[in-house]
């Protein structure tokens, strides 16, 4: 259900965006460090919309990346740990 609400939103936002651009068609001026030119708003808009996208889901990929690491070296600590008490309970058995 979760999934379908983002979905939903996404192309609510998606939508918003879409419009928001057509709106603005009229050419603006952009300055760059070496020069100028003049670009349609609504390349410029749709423009940074993609590029904020892009960021955002390379910042989320690489977090998820970090858990994903983070979670393996857990569960080697907790099987190392296990397999530790394990051997305590064996040789606790033997002594007795």
């Amino acid at each position: 259900m979760k999934f379908q609400w983002t979905l939903i939103l996404a192309i609510v936002f998606a939508l918003i965006v879409a419009i928001f651009a057509v709106i603005n068609v009229e050419p603006v001026t952009v300055n760059y460090l070496f020069g100028n030119a003049e670009w349609p708003l609504i390349l410029l808009i749709l423009g940074s919309v993609l590029m904020g996208g892009v960021i955002t889901g390379s910042v989320g990929l690489f977090r998820i990346y970090s858990l994903q690491k983070q979670v393996k070296r857990l569960q080697a600590e907790t099987k190392d740990k296990q397999s530790l008490e394990k051997g305590r309970k064996e040789k606790k058995k033997s002594m007795e």
